[in-house]
């Protein structure tokens, strides 16, 4: 497949099969992070369509840096592409009007296969959802994730709560049905 030196160099020359190269490469990954934000396979893929729309737009504007590169800005245009999607589709709640979660005992996370906690993940409200993914896969701060969503910096840290809150109860009832 070649490195992402190669790939890139070989896309600045014109070379129509380095474009797919890129995507072969890539999408997975992407497609990984859409379904993160969006929750469903056919929003998903739309993000994932426009991300490639604008990495095969503006690749021409990437310095490589170093293996990691194309790696690295691909996940910033896939966050950047789901984040504009949600921005249209979602009202991000403002912390007066969200309602209460219980709180539960803390879960043992570990008991959880991969995919049925991204499963538990992707049955979050869509507010809660966003600040949870921006939170703890992207490592953002609730400044950050205020500004990017146009929310108070309280609700970003409430809706991660309650996100929190919803996980650690789902966690805790698989693990009762499952033992």
């Amino acid at each position: 497949m070649g490195t992402e030196e190669q790939i890139l160099r070989d896309i600045k020359d014109g070379k129509k099969e380095a474009k797919r190269r890129l995507y072969d490469r890539y999408s997975g990954m992407a497609m990984s992070v859409c379904m993160r934000y969006m929750g469903n396979r056919d929003d998903a893929a739309d993000v994932l369509q426009e991300t490639f729309i604008k990495v095969l737009t503006r690749i021409g504007e990437v310095s490589y840096r170093g293996e990691g590169t194309l790696k690295s800005w691909i996940l910033r245009v896939t966050v950047n592409e789901a984040l504009t999607a949600l921005r249209r589709k979602v009202y991000f709640d403002d912390v007066e009007t969200m309602a209460d979660v219980p709180e539960t005992e803390e879960p043992d996370v570990e008991k959880v296969p991969l995919q049925v906690m991204m499963n538990m993940i992707a049955r979050l409200p869509d507010g809660y959802r966003t600040v949870f993914n921006m939170f703890v896969m992207e490592r953002m701060g609730h400044k950050e994730i205020a500004r990017q969503l146009g929310i108070g910096v309280s609700s970003s840290a409430s809706q991660l709560l309650r996100a929190k809150r919803i996980l650690a109860k789902e966690i805790n009832d698989y693990i009762k049905r499952n033992n």
